[in-house]
């Protein structure tokens, strides 16, 4: 670079020597940076388009697309150029006669969602919107009314793709296998092994989801369904700004949870922080009818061909959490993050089961059971994140540790007398259970991830992660004699120790030619299963009391190679193709492989299954996207081969438990008899094929109305055997979604949401249709600083899972209903965030003053 000296010889020599100055400036290059972000969800926008051109010479074009994290760098030579900022779907910015005559920072550049003004984006951010990336689908989830003093469940509820059923479980695309990531990574606030801890955590703790089908190698190869990232706010905004959220509702639940956060130049404070207590009735009913008379030898062997239950949950949840975090900036180029989590949970439960039991429709006898459990569940993690960048092109390094230590324990009271006896036996003695359960669980993270671009439109990137999980169950089951005593069953107490510790290095490259956008990827995993059952029981006992083979000790490994394909092309401006593929894998839980079973009642068991194997699958998809100027279509097809996936069956067994007449010390009563039950147990099937399409929009036909929807149709077919039965089966079901939000007189927000799940063939029978609708108003109150709000979940109170079973033994129908219906009051309070909404608007209309003041 050259320096201008303006003193009176230097003033001559520039006289002089003009002409060589002027031709060497010509051939001086300066650097335009910025970085590109969307302006409602504060993300970067990867691969937006940058275009340099000569104001004095429209034909002299230069450019170059933004990198992973929004940054871009280009070189020109000193001139006057007009400079146009463009990305897909989004508002184009111009930054008109741009004097370039040294390095010159554009600074952060905001781009909002297309539309005839800035007033429509701001209403548009109230309302769940997409954008689809080479790998993913973003939905921020915004002001969603109807999930307004819910939880993490009920806003996953409403997102496309994504459905939860009424027990919590949480599908994609009708396919149970996914992986829940929380910013990225496993974590304790997703829970271990399970979905239970996002029915506690608070929605206003969501700033967007992630719906990834086609996983990039940078993520865990995990989850053969795809991947849900739950990205949870971070505001960084200078000062101090937050809200506080209060709930309330029935049945009886409160809440409290604050989102805070502080800024300074060198440092930024963020915590949520909230309270939860619900609680949440349910009921169950299972009608069995066995085609051969069964007996049971806590019935005193009385005989019985049929068996009704009629079960009342109250469930009872206090649950308090925080996650509090720091980041540090070292300097410009680097920052270190610190964060953490906290929850403890307190849960009560009382289970009725009136169980009757008929011969031929008479009734033989009649019982109650109360099943009683206390849960206090404690769970921390602590994380570190360290990022140093290179320059500022995205060159860069990041670095995670993450640990994390969750237990539970459990204890359940169990009594059931008799309501009634019809039968020729008096006398019948049902003994009191208890169960003590604790489970300790650690896990440890170890991450690293380099970034690299190479040139203006390319870049390569690698890692490592090595995730290490223990979980140890420590079960033990007591059941009363006929002397009131406690007896430990050894036939059901255990201790289960098992590990999943799984490395993986990848790497991948990306690049655009014109329209057309590739990422190419390959992940090397190696997984490590390892389990241990202490039992007082032998492997052969266990094989005779369980049915099949068990190994007490295992200690498998699989190493294997997850390529990934995405390609993205644009056929306009609001246009685009995309096309993926991927190899998962699916690994089993611990409760799935817990040969020892739990009892939901005394007729009704889950077991699991240690000889289970990791599934792997080939998944491909192909999606459209087109938008206009009012109306947003997404939609795609896609297909799925898994090997060894994951079924559930149920069947009819004898399992061994004490004898309440056993007298210690008597050589003729037997300590252990039989129990007939009904086992549910998961297995590996052979293959499931499954294909489906997809279909979405987005609607705003005026400012006073928006409309969203997506149907999802699916068809799999399952090959397999377990205990030399034949599951095989073909089945199609589907699921579609509608929301509606009117604006009404008085600034009042009515938002209603709909969701119905289609009928479906079962390995062993069919299910019903499931129809829920929520429905909520809102408003804004105190100068739009706080916003008040009433929903009704499950309206119409039909959100309860009805099928029919039918096996060689038995037949059954059940109904289940997790949650009634429910109903909340939420009241959000925001401070210090006008301001901050006032300063975006003046970027985005001002964006031609920005000098790299952000």
């Amino acid at each position: 670079m050259t320096t201008k000296v303006l003193s009176p010889f230097g003033l001559l020599l520039i006289f002089l020597f003009t002409f060589q100055f002027q031709a060497y400036s010509q051939q001086e290059e300066f650097t335009i940076s910025g970085k590109v972000i969307d302006n409602d969800l504060e993300v970067p926008l990867e691969y937006a388009t940058i275009s340099v051109i000569n104001a004095n010479d429209p034909q002299d074009l230069t450019g170059g697309i933004t990198d992973i994290d929004g940054n871009f760098s280009i070189d020109v030579p000193e001139g006057t150029y007009d400079i146009l900022v463009e990305f897909i779907s989004y508002e184009s910015k111009r930054f008109n006669d741009r004097t370039v005559d040294s390095n010159t920072d554009l600074g952060t550049i905001p781009l909002g969602v297309s539309s005839a003004s800035l007033d429509e984006v701001v209403v548009r951010a109230e309302t769940t919107q997409v954008d689809v990336r080479l790998d993913k689908k973003i939905y921020n989830i915004g002001q969603d009314l109807t999930t307004a003093g819910g939880t993490v469940s009920d806003a996953l509820n409403n997102v496309p793709s994504i459905s939860v059923d009424i027990e919590g479980g949480i599908s994609l695309r009708g396919n149970d296998n996914v992986r829940i990531l929380i910013n990225g990574k496993p974590s304790a606030m997703a829970g271990f092994g399970g979905t239970d801890v996002l029915g506690q955590l608070p929605a206003e703790a969501i700033e967007r989801v992630e719906v990834i089908t086609s996983p990039s190698a940078r993520y865990d190869a995990e989850g053969t369904a795809g991947i849900i990232n739950i990205i949870l706010r971070k505001k960084e905004t200078l000062g101090f700004n937050g809200s506080l959220t209060l709930n309330a509702g029935h049945p009886e639940n409160a809440g409290v949870n604050a989102n805070l956060n502080y800024r300074t130049e060198n440092y930024n404070l963020f915590t949520t922080t909230g309270y939860r207590y619900s609680e949440s009735p349910g009921n169950a009913f299972f009608d069995t009818r066995y085609f051969e008379n069964q007996q049971d030898a806590f019935l005193d062997s009385i005989p019985y061909n049929r068996n009704v239950e009629d079960r009342q949950m109250d469930r009872i949840n206090r649950g308090f959490n925080t996650n509090f975090g720091m980041e540090y900036y070292i300097n410009d180029m680097s920052s270190i993050t610190g964060a953490i989590f906290y929850r403890k949970g307190n849960d009560e439960d009382l289970t009725t089961n009136i169980s009757d039991y008929y011969l031929n429709n008479s009734p033989q006898i009649g019982t109650e059971r109360y099943e009683k459990e206390t849960e206090e569940d404690d769970s921390y993690q602590f994380s570190i994140n360290y990022i140093n960048k290179f320059d500022n092109e995205g060159h860069e390094l990041t670095a995670d540790v993450q640990y994390e230590n969750d237990q539970e324990t459990q204890q359940t009271l169990i009594r059931e007398p008799v309501m009634y006896n019809n039968s020729d036996q008096d006398n019948i003695f049902l003994p009191r259970e208890r169960t003590n359960t604790l489970e300790k669980q650690k896990e440890y993270l170890i991450q690293a991830d380099y970034v690299r671009p190479i040139g203006e439109n390319s870049q390569f990137e690698a890692g490592y992660r090595g995730n290490f999980e223990n979980e140890v169950t420590d079960y033990k089951l007591f059941q009363e004699n006929v002397n009131n005593e406690l007896l430990l069953n050894v036939n059901q107490t255990n201790i289960f120790d098992y590990s999943e510790n799984v490395q993986a290095l990848y790497s991948q490259y990306g690049s655009k030619f014109g329209d057309f956008s590739f990422l190419l990827g390959l992940r090397l995993e190696n997984t490590q299963l390892k389990g241990q059952i202490d039992s007082e029981l032998s492997e052969e006992e266990l094989q005779e009391i369980y049915s099949f083979d068990i190994d007490t000790d295992f200690d498998n490994n699989y190493l294997g190679l997850f390529p990934t394909v995405n390609l993205i092309y644009e056929l306009g401006e609001e246009e685009n193709i995309t096309l993926g593929y991927n190899r998962r894998i699916n690994r089993p839980r611990g409760w799935f492989i817990n040969p020892f079973p739990s009892r939901s009642s005394r007729n009704n068991v889950f077991q699991g299954n240690p000889n289970l194997q990791p599934a792997f699958s080939n998944a491909f998809d192909l999606g459209y996207l087109k938008r206009w100027e009012k109306l947003t279509l997404t939609s795609s097809v896609y297909y799925q081969r898994e090997t060894d996936a994951f079924s559930r069956v149920q069947e009819n067994v004898n399992i061994s438990v004490t004898n309440p007449d056993y007298v210690e010390g008597d050589p003729i009563s037997e300590q252990y008899v039989e129990q007939r039950v009904i086992r549910n147990i998961p297995f590996n099937l052979a293959t499931n094929d499954r294909m489906g399409a997809e279909l979405g929009f987005l609607y705003n036909p005026a400012d006073w109305l928006r409309l969203n929807g997506s149907f999802n149709y699916f068809r799999f077919a399952l090959d397999g055997s377990f205990n030399g039965v034949d599951y095989s089966q073909e089945n199609t079901s589907y699921f579609g979604r509608f929301s509606s939000k009117v604006t009404l007189p008085g600034s009042i927000d009515w938002q209603t949401n709909a969701f119905y799940r289609g009928p479906s063939d079962e390995v062993q029978g069919t299910q019903e249709g499931i129809l829920s609708i929520d429905l909520a108003l809102s408003k804004e109150i105190l100068n739009e600083q706080a916003t008040i709000s009433l929903n009704v979940r499950d309206l119409l109170n039909s959100r309860r899972r009805n099928a029919y079973t039918l096996t060689d033994n038995f037949e059954q129908d059940t109904e289940f209903q997790w949650r009634q219906r429910q109903i909340n009051v939420s009241l959000i309070y925001r401070f210090n965030q006008q301001k901050r909404q006032q300063q975006r608007e003046n970027a985005e209309n001002g964006g031609e003053d920005m000098d790299g003041e952000f």
